[in-house]
């Protein structure tokens, strides 16, 4: 004996068939509206998240300004982490350089744990005497900008499909409860009721 095989039909909501009802087309268009409203916000989404990354890495770097500093002496703390035992590769340092005006500072930052008293140093300041970490290169802004538009993009295609699907929802309820009613209707006219 043959076993039959049940399959889904692409597109059934929307061919001529006397089974279907008014629900089943708008479920039918509400589908595509939430599909096509969530790609255009998704990419609109994700562009914007990228080019607010973009424009937040260039700030950053617009902020700071290379000086030459001196080593004046690691602080002590480099050993390995006694939990773990793992050895990090960057120490704290006290550092001396001049700023714009030639006026004499000093700041902490961060050196290789082989780093000596004395040698030089790059650092990076913003123009009012105070260290701040090295910007971000332009691979790692690059790298943000793509996963700040990608998340974006997700977060948003996925808001708009979760709203369309609830609207699908409603309209479902609204069809189970319209052929219940339908369904009581025509019970009635037979004389009894269904279990």
């Amino acid at each position: 004996m043959r076993k039959a095989r049940c399959g889904k039909v692409l597109g059934w909501r929307w061919r001529d068939n006397p089974l279907r009802r008014r629900s089943d087309v708008l479920e039918a268009w509400i589908v595509l509206a939430s599909w096509t409203l969530a790609t255009v916000v998704a990419a609109c989404a994700g562009l914007l998240g990228a080019q607010l990354s973009e424009r937040a890495a260039e700030r950053d770097r617009a902020g700071r300004e290379p000086v030459s500093a001196v080593l004046v002496r690691i602080l002590p703390g480099g050993a390995p982490d006694t939990v773990s035992g793992v050895r990090y590769d960057r120490a704290l340092a006290i550092v001396r350089w001049r700023d714009a005006n030639g006026t004499g500072r000093t700041g902490t930052m961060e050196v290789t744990p082989t780093a000596r008293a004395g040698s030089g140093v790059r650092a990076w300041s913003d123009g009012h005497g105070r260290l701040l970490h090295k910007p971000v290169g332009p691979a790692e802004a690059t790298t943000r900008a793509v996963l700040a538009g990608t998340g974006a993009g997700l977060a948003a295609g996925l808001t708009a499909l979760a709203g369309g699907r609830l609207v699908r929802l409603r309209v479902q309820r609204r069809a189970t409860e319209a052929w219940g009613a339908a369904w009581e209707r025509i019970d009635g006219r037979w004389g009894h009721t269904a279990g």
